[in-house]
């Protein structure tokens, strides 16, 4: 899992990102809301640790630009507002939990477990169930209805990690760590050829319910498709 934190406070910053890395998360830190808010254009995480008040934009303006780019990543909004008014105004706007400043430790660790376990409950199952297609992280097998898929280990990863985040546009960057981890002499054109072929061998169409779609520059995106989307 990637976790971004972000607050201006050094201190801040290294305690939390101390107790992100002794949960075995990666840990990407940022000091500034418009610094993150360009890597969120190129990159995806798996959840925001983000600080209310900030010297360029507030931790509330970060979340509001997310949400209103149908961006779903969880946010845990940190922040020394402690007013019912606050929490109110934080969840309504998206963030998935509020947690009140000076940082308790101990609170935070359960309140960030806690939302990933509500966020991403597939994590901890050996079976991933999505519509028709049915994922054994066991056996590495997938099969759609009755028909058993044939794929390679890493189209599998790839699947494996679509359709957990499905919904959910995912950096090219986030899909190499996710499946290669982090190779420096990785071809170029690796990634969309096996998005092509897991594309083709899971037969991923509307007629399926979902749809598999790239956006220029970024990444690709699975999407669950409603009943009246699919034909």
């Amino acid at each position: 899992m990637r976790i971004a934190v972000l607050d201006d406070d050094p201190v801040h910053l290294d305690l939390i990102a101390s107790l992100v890395t002794s949960l075995k998360f990666d840990c990407v830190r940022f000091s500034r809301g418009e610094e993150l808010k360009r890597q969120l254009r190129r990159e995806s995480f798996d959840l925001l640790l983000l600080d209310w008040e900030l010297p360029d934009m507030s931790g509330l303006e970060l979340l509001q630009w997310l949400r209103q780019n149908e961006d779903t990543v969880p946010v845990i909004l940190l922040t020394c507002r402690n007013q019912e008014r606050d929490v109110v105004a934080a969840l309504n706007h998206g963030a998935d939990d509020f947690m009140s400043k000076p940082i308790r430790l101990a609170e935070l660790k359960a309140r960030l477990q806690a939302t990933l376990r509500r966020i991403y409950p597939e994590q901890g199952k050996r079976v991933l169930h999505c519509g028709g297609y049915v994922l054994d992280l066991d056996a590495r097998s997938v099969r759609y209805q009755d028909e058993w898929l044939a794929l390679t280990q890493k189209e599998f990863d790839l699947a494996h990690c679509l359709f957990a985040n499905t919904g959910r546009l995912l950096s090219r960057g986030y899909l190499i760590e996710a499946v290669w981890g982090t190779p420096t002499d990785l071809p170029s054109r690796t990634l969309d050829t096996h998005v092509s072929s897991l594309r083709n061998k899971l037969r991923l169409r509307p007629e399926r319910g979902f749809r598999l779609s790239a956006t220029y520059g970024q990444g690709y995106r699975l999407e669950a498709l409603v009943p009246e989307q699919a034909p």
